[in-house]
């Protein structure tokens, strides 16, 4: 019997244990972003602890994070040699907050079976797919033992923006060097869809304030006579754009990665349809660059998105002011090559290039993130391939996604690790909404293909 099919038989022999883990791991409301939760994020991150220590890891550490933060826990198995690849498995065990509750058919935190599903909080997001990881390890290590060497880094502020991460990571560059990083924080495209993610775009997110008139102004002594802030800003933005879809900024594309044919290929493979898309948002008819199909757009080009406009009287009734100012919130996705540093160089250009001289302009970066990009031929790309099409019986999907996860480009930036993204949570798991679930036939799927996984580096 080969060392995979033993471990297998010992993944499905205990399937009816690793549920009854996972629901009590649910049960701890280890919601992030609120003070009340503390401790219970802290006891979530003791439970992962006692997970690792309970299968032979090594070095297991709840590991404080600065200025009160919430911990992050770490361990190891390192007895695969130095010639062997090390993996790092990053994952959460915070959640967000349950609100509005009475929309629940359950409670969030009493994880309830309802068929062929799992409900509550974090079930999908992400402490499913971390059970996943361990049991997968927990499988190899009882039965074979481990052909690579694996490092664990779960985190407990991921929901909230991974806050004290990259201090962390710099802090520990040594302790967390590794080759590449096994993220199983994405999901799959549908229950007989195995999904990779390759990409992520990066962010450049500002707000731009014009200021006109010291106060508000009565807009009919003054109108025609001082210039409008609120059309000011909406004429700049506007322009932002051509009538294509195109952005303006000077410079903009200049370091885009042009996709290769194959790139290409995988992009048109995947079963994203127009009227699907329509469907789900509800609009007459997409909209972007002409000469790239909508997954390319989401996925491979930069854009530039307006997420919010305020400005004046926005009261119930009329007032009719010329208001002191407007302001726009604005978010750049951005592609390899792109920075954010650069990003903004060229919004201020664009700024000083059209702005007019009845205004004045402020720009202010509020967040920054870069984006990610891994080889489809890389060793760890390859032997998740190769294990998701074992389970699943087909090649997998390669997609980018057209978000951004932090503790990707942070790994990639302090300790040069690239990130394998991957899981199986399902579009409908209602991640960050009321009735959170887990496909519980995906879920045991997902197991089995990590075990899988770590064989293939044999």
């Amino acid at each position: 019997m080969s060392d995979a099919k033993k471990a297998l038989e010992y993944v499905r022999a205990n399937r009816k244990r690793y549920l009854s883990e996972l629901q009590e791991f649910l049960t701890i409301p280890s919601i992030s972003t609120l003070k009340e939760n503390k401790g219970d994020v802290q006891r979530a991150a003791e439970w992962v602890a006692a997970q690792l220590r309970s299968f032979g890891m090594d070095k297991v550490q709840v590991m404080p994070t600065a200025a009160g933060g919430h911990p992050v826990v770490y361990g190891e198995w390192m007895g695969a040699g130095k010639s062997a690849p090390t993996i790092m498995i990053y994952g959460h065990y915070d959640v967000q907050p349950v609100d509005p509750i009475e929309l629940w058919s359950s409670d969030p935190f009493k994880a309830e079976v309802r068929g062929d599903y799992l409900f509550g909080r974090g079930s999908s997001d992400m402490k499913g797919q971390v059970m996943a990881s361990l049991k997968a390890v927990e499988a190899i290590v009882r039965t074979t033992g481990l052909p690579v060497n694996i490092k664990w880094l779960v985190e407990g502020e991921e929901e909230i923006g991974s806050e004290h991460l990259g201090d962390f990571i710099k802090k520990n560059k040594k302790l967390l060097a590794c080759d590449f990083c096994l993220n199983p924080d994405a999901g799959m495209m549908g229950a007989d869809k195995p999904t990779i993610t390759t990409g992520l775009r990066g962010l450049a997110y500002f707000e731009l304030k014009v200021y006109g008139p010291s106060k508000d102004l009565h807009s009919g002594l003054f109108g025609g006579t001082i210039h409008n802030p609120a059309q000011a800003l909406i004429e700049l933005v506007a322009g932002m754009h051509d009538k294509n879809g195109k952005i303006t900024l000077p410079g903009y594309y200049d370091k885009v990665r042009k996709l290769s044919k194959k790139e290409r290929e995988d992009f048109k493979r995947l079963p994203v349809k127009d009227s699907e898309l329509k469907k789900i948002t509800g609009v007459p008819a997409l909209w972007g660059e002409p000469q790239f199909i909508p997954a390319e757009r989401v996925g491979a080009r930069p854009t530039l998105e307006v997420n919010g406009l305020l400005s004046g009287f926005t009261g119930q009734g009329s007032k009719t002011v010329l208001p002191a100012w407007a302001m726009a919130k604005i978010s750049c996705r951005l592609v390899p090559d792109q920075t954010p540093e650069e990003v903004e160089k060229q919004m201020r250009a664009y700024l000083k290039k059209n702005a007019p001289k009845t205004i004045k302009w402020e720009l202010i970066t509020l967040h920054n993130a870069g984006a990610a990009l891994v080889e489809t031929d890389s060793a760890g790309v390859r032997a998740l391939a190769e294990a998701l099409k074992t389970v699943w019986g087909k090649r997998p999907y390669f997609k980018r996604e057209g978000g951004s996860i932090g503790s990707v480009v942070l790994l990639q930036q302090y300790i040069g690790a690239d990130s394998l993204l991957t899981g199986f949570g399902l579009p409908d798991d209602n991640v960050h909404s009321p009735n959170e679930r887990m496909h519980l036939p995906t879920w045991y799927k997902g197991i089995e293909a990590l075990t899988h996984f770590f064989y293939n580096f044999k």
